[in-house]
C-alpha cells in the first residue's frame, strides 16, 4: 500500500465526514476509498473510524493519526513548493476560522482576488465567534480578537482597531446623546456576552480613567446580534471600528464620547500549537493583513 496515498485518503474522509465525500474530493470511487481505509486499519492494527447512520467519526487513535497525517502531508507539500520555487502557486485546501461579522465584512468580500491569484487552492471558511480547537477542527489559521487565553499558542498580531460607543441617529434622537461616560448608565446598552464584552465599560481621557456599569434589556452572544440590535435602534454598544465599518462611513451609525478612549482591540493570526505554519496559512495571513491596511480598517487607537 502507498502510505502517502493512504494518508491522503484518510484525511479526505475525515474532513469530508464520509467515505462518499472523501471519494468525491479525491475523484475516485467509494469502494476504493473504503478498501484503502480498511487496509490502513489492518496495517496499523487499530480501528480509526466509527461508522453510524449519521456518517463516521474518528476514534481516539483515528483523531491522533489524522492530526499527524495532515501535518505530514502539509510538510510534503511545503517541500515540493520549496523545490519548485517561490513563484509556484499554492494548491490544495486551506481551512481558516474567524468571527462571523469580521469575516463577513473584511475577509469574504475580498476572497476573489486571493482565489484568483491561487487558482489551485480551495479555502474552507469556518465562521464562529467562539475560540474553536484548531487541531480538532483541522484549522490552518484562525483570526482572533482581544487578549489570547493561551500564551503557548503560536500567534502573530496583524492589526489593531479603535473601539467606540455607537448607536444610530434615530436612537440618539429619542434617548439623547451621552456627554460623559457616567450618562451611559441611563441608556439601553446592547450587552455582548463574549470575550471583550460585558457590562463594565472602561474609558480613559488623558490621565483620567473611569468605568461605568451599563445595563439594558438585550444581551446577545454573537457580534451579528450586536449589529442587528444597534441598527434596529435598540440601544448603544461598544464595538470596534471593524464591526461597523460601512455604517460609520455612511453615517447610519455614529460614534459618541469620542473624546474618551476605550481600550483598543488587537487582531491575531493564530496557528495550531506545535505545528509550523504552512505556506498557505502564511500567505493568507499576509493577505488579510494587507487588506486591512489597504482599507484603513486596522487603525491604532
Amino acid at each position: 500500500m502507498d502510505r502517502l496515498t493512504a494518508m491522503e485518503t484518510f484525511v479526505s474522509v475525515i474532513e469530508a465526514g464520509s467515505f462518499s465525500g472523501g471519494a468525491r474530493r479525491l475523484n475516485v470511487g467509494q469502494p476504493a476509498v473504503s478498501k484503502s481505509i480498511a487496509q490502513l486499519e489492518e496495517r496499523l492494527g487499530v480501528r480509526l473510524v466509527m461508522r453510524s447512520t449519521r456518517g463516521l467519526t474518528p476514534t481516539e487513535a483515528g483523531q491522533q493519526y489524522y492530526e499527524r497525517a495532515k501535518r505530514a502531508i502539509e510538510e510534503i507539500d511545503e517541500a515540493e513548493l520549496a523545490a519548485r520555487g517561490s513563484a509556484a502557486g499554492l494548491s490544495g485546501r486551506l481551512r481558516i476560522c474567524a468571527a462571523v461579522t469580521f469575516a463577513r465584512l473584511h475577509i469574504v468580500p475580498k476572497m476573489k482576488s486571493f482565489l484568483t491569484q491561487h487558482p489551485e487552492l480551495n479555502v474552507d471558511v469556518v465562521l464562529d465567534d467562539r475560540n474553536v480547537d484548531l487541531l480538532e477542527e483541522g484549522i490552518d489559521v484562525a483570526f482572533r480578537m482581544g487578549a489570547l487565553d493561551d500564551s503557548s499558542m503560536t500567534a502573530r498580531k496583524i492589526g489593531q482597531s479603535a473601539r467606540f460607543v455607537v448607536g444610530t441617529p434615530a436612537y440618539f434622537s429619542a434617548a439623547g446623546i451621552p456627554r460623559t461616560p457616567a450618562e451611559l448608565a441611563s441608556h439601553q446598552a446592547i450587552v455582548y456576552e463574549q470575550r471583550g464584552g460585558g457590562t463594565a465599560w472602561s474609558f480613559r481621557r488623558g490621565s483620567s480613567e473611569t468605568a461605568v456599569a451599563v445595563g439594558g434589556r438585550m444581551r446577545v452572544t454573537a457580534a451579528e446580534g450586536v449589529r442587528a440590535a444597534v441598527l434596529a435602534d435598540l440601544g448603544v454598544a461598544v464595538a470596534s471600528a471593524w464591526m461597523f465599518a460601512p455604517e460609520l462611513a455612511s453615517g447610519e451609525v455614529q460614534a459618541v464620547l469620542t473624546d474618551w478612549a476605550l481600550p483598543p482591540i488587537d487582531l491575531w493570526a493564530v496557528f495550531p500549537t506545535g505545528r509550523m505554519a504552512s505556506a498557505k496559512a502564511r500567505a493568507f495571513t499576509a493577505f488579510v493583513e494587507a487588506t486591512l491596511g489597504a482599507d484603513g480598517a486596522a487603525a491604532a487607537a
